[in-house]
């Protein structure tokens, strides 16, 4: 695993730099109170999203993670969370829409089980992705599925006891460029190789049909927490990482 990175309360006066990409984190788990002033700046289409969920706390996580990136994006253009709309991309990916989209600000975001991270820069595209680590997932089968050959054999080749760790690596790893790429699954996760072995450098590895593209951008591996693996793809280099824990009251 990475070193645990320091999730500090984010400053009173935040700024965003062009050479600095921000990651927050946030639980998705909160209290009633909390969750209501969250769907309050919701929009309507996004309210009726929330009402799809059959759970409750399906319904909740939803409602707090598009509250919470409502909040975290309008901190940085201070305005009101309420005000923004997003547009996305024809395979998904959100982006400010009007009159904010000529601001500059990239984000992504992901979250898994109760942890939600969200990824933050001026100008340059982004990608984020968090996996709960779970046993039944990290299977050889799905790795041959989804990795190219040159991961399953680096895989193969790690001690049985780091395997899992190094699956979640890989996996983390391809769908945060994935993200950042804005493609979808235009972009097969086994046609580019990322590193994967444990106490690797996150990085990407080759872009067999491109392979000008694995210098457009860097990798960095997060640790959101026990239990979780996470990684981050950034276009281009010399960008300084800065995290920082959600919290309402810093809002």
């Amino acid at each position: 695993m990475p070193p645990e990175p320091s999730w500090p309360p984010p400053p009173a006066h935040l700024t965003l730099a062009e050479d600095e990409v921000h990651v927050w984190r946030a639980s998705l788990d909160l209290a009633p109170a909390q969750v209501r002033g969250l769907l309050r700046t919701l929009t309507l289409d996004e309210r009726a999203r929330a009402r799809r969920f059959r759970f409750p706390r399906d319904r909740d996580r939803f409602i707090v993670a598009r509250g919470v990136l409502r909040a975290i994006l309008g901190r940085y253009l201070g305005v009101d969370p309420g005000r923004l709309r997003f547009r996305y991309s024809p395979y998904g990916k959100p982006a400010l829409a009007d009159p904010f989209e000529d601001e500059g600000i990239r984000f992504n975001l992901a979250h898994s089980q109760g942890v939600a991270l969200y990824a933050v820069s001026r100008g340059r595209e982004v990608g984020i992705d968090v996996e709960y680590v779970r046993a039944e997932l990290a299977d050889e089968r799905i790795a041959e599925r989804f990795f190219s050959p040159r991961e399953v054999a680096t895989l193969r080749a790690v001690p049985a006891e780091q395997r899992r760790e190094a699956f979640f690596h890989c996996w983390t790893r391809k769908e945060a460029y994935v993200k950042a790429r804005g493609e979808g699954l235009s972009l097969p996760l086994d046609q580019f190789d990322v590193s994967l072995a444990p106490g690797e450098p996150a990085a990407l590895l080759s872009t067999p049909g491109d392979p000008p593209e694995a210098l457009r951008w860097s990798l960095r591996a997060l640790n959101p927490g026990p239990g979780y693996v996470a990684a981050l793809a950034v276009e281009g280099n010399g960008w300084r990482l800065r995290c920082w824990q959600w919290t309402e009251r810093g809002m």
